[in-house]
């Protein structure tokens, strides 16, 4: 068969049996996959490995796999929108040339409503130079004793999983989570993307500086746990929020607009 084919294959399958209603772990398992002796710990971790990169799938606070309305991200009203707003913090500032995650934080916004879905020091499996020490406090002893993010990644794709993702200089996150995913789980993170840096741009216009610490400033967030992940990312998740209601103001009211807005 033609490389993928089998994953394509599955995810049909699993489109399929979903637009019935939602389904535990256990049930995709034994009538997707065809693997009725599956215990519920391995059923989690092969649905997320081959659901949970995939925005047509959703995985609730309830333990279950569902469809996520087509489409997730254009022509869904804004309020609608369901948004995982990421940080990370890492040894450097380029995952090609061997840096890697420290910390990560999912955030989820929906509407009001803005929850810490996961958080985790990851150990990087390398030191931390001196100088990230300085700026996120986070040295090789906190991470020593952390999960590597091989461990982390199926609990990572369960919180990003049928939302948008959501950063501030969103192309430095979505870097490290798509390779650090890759490097784990041979997966390529697909998903829609959006930045406060250049949703702020146009939605505040009268700022000269859209750093977080602008931001923050600007629409009076305080944080105390600021350059470490859950802590900017629940900034972060806040900004958005406002930056949404701006974009309310101004009449935009679906998610394609938006991202037509940020283009």
């Amino acid at each position: 068969a033609p490389p993928g084919r089998s994953v394509r294959t599955l995810s049909e399958r699993a489109l399929a049996y979903l637009r019935e209603g939602p389904r535990p772990p256990l049930d995709i398992v034994r009538d997707v996959l065809g693997l009725p002796r599956a215990n519920r710990a391995v059923a989690e971790r092969l649905t997320t490995a081959f659901l949970g990169a995939d925005p047509r799938f959703s995985f609730d606070v309830d333990g279950l796999w569902s469809l996520v309305p087509e489409p997730a991200w254009r022509g869904v009203a804004l309020d609608e929108v369901r948004w995982a707003v990421v940080d990370v913090e890492t040894t450097g500032l380029s995952p090609r040339h061997g840096d890697r995650v420290t910390e990560i934080a999912v955030v989820h916004v929906d509407g009001p409503c803005v929850a810490v879905a996961f958080a985790s020091l990851v150990n990087p499996e390398r030191a931390i130079p001196w100088r990230i020490v300085t700026l996120t406090g986070i040295t090789d002893d906190m991470v020593r004793g952390a999960p590597c993010f091989a461990a982390v990644a199926d609990a990572v794709l369960a919180a990003l999983a049928g939302r948008v993702f959501v950063a501030h200089h969103a192309r430095f996150d979505w870097r490290f989570v798509s390779a650090e995913v890759e490097r784990a789980r041979e997966l390529a993170l697909r998903m829609p993307r959006a930045c406060t840096v250049r949703l702020a741009r146009h939605l505040v216009p009268e700022l000269e500086r859209r750093s977080l610490d602008s931001l923050m400033q600007f629409f009076g967030i305080e944080s105390d746990a600021r350059h470490r992940a859950a802590g900017d990312a629940v900034v972060t998740a806040r900004v958005l929020q406002r930056l949404l209601a701006r974009a309310r103001e101004r009449g935009l009211r679906t998610g394609e607009e938006l991202e037509g807005l940020a283009r």
